[in-house]
């Protein structure tokens, strides 16, 4: 092997293994103390148009998502489930496509998975700018019935803790 040949592959394993240390930090990055989530308007598959104001007083699931996505994906039968297992406490759950997402995918996706809860369009963006300039899908965040962000993750969640976090806010008054 020659020289250059290892200063390649060390470059490379380097960079797998600040890429690991990225992700692995950035799963469950807690959101800022006391963040109050954007005011933002979401319109859905089916025409509805609502804001996280009107949404105060449930716990709130925003998920970032793409069709193109493979963790997005595998991790949505379990959005699914955790929506259906707290909906009828308060527990809202909002999938918002990336404005990359060609709408028509993101149509048959919902339709063809059943999608239970609100899927929303973001056709330029905005949603996730005001959500703190998500580009990484999956990104999810928590909202408690207060309107402030109490966790945001970076890829698929624990579904484990994310359900803990869930009970425990679902408890809370608002």
């Amino acid at each position: 092997m020659t020289t250059a040949s290892r200063v390649i592959i060390a470059a490379v394993a380097a960079a797998a293994v600040g890429l690991a240390a990225f992700l692995a930090l950035g799963r469950a990055a807690p959101a800022p103390a006391r963040v109050l989530a954007p005011d933002v308007s979401f319109s859905t598959l089916q025409g509805e148009r609502f804001s996280t104001a009107a949404l105060r007083g449930r716990v709130v699931l925003v998920n970032f998502w793409a069709t193109s996505c493979v963790t997005c994906v595998r991790e949505m039968p379990k959005l699914v489930e955790t929506y259906r297992k707290h909906r009828d406490r308060g527990f809202e759950t909002v999938a918002v496509a990336m404005r990359y997402d060609p709408p028509n995918y993101v149509i048959h996706y919902a339709e063809t998975n059943a999608l239970p809860f609100k899927v929303a369009l973001d056709p330029m963006g905005d949603i996730a700018r005001q959500f703190g300039d998500v580009r990484l899908t999956p990104t999810t965040f928590v909202i408690d019935r207060r309107g402030m962000i109490v966790k945001r993750y970076v890829g698929e969640p624990d579904f484990a803790e994310l359900d803990a976090l869930i009970e425990a806010k679902l408890a809370e008054d608002g």
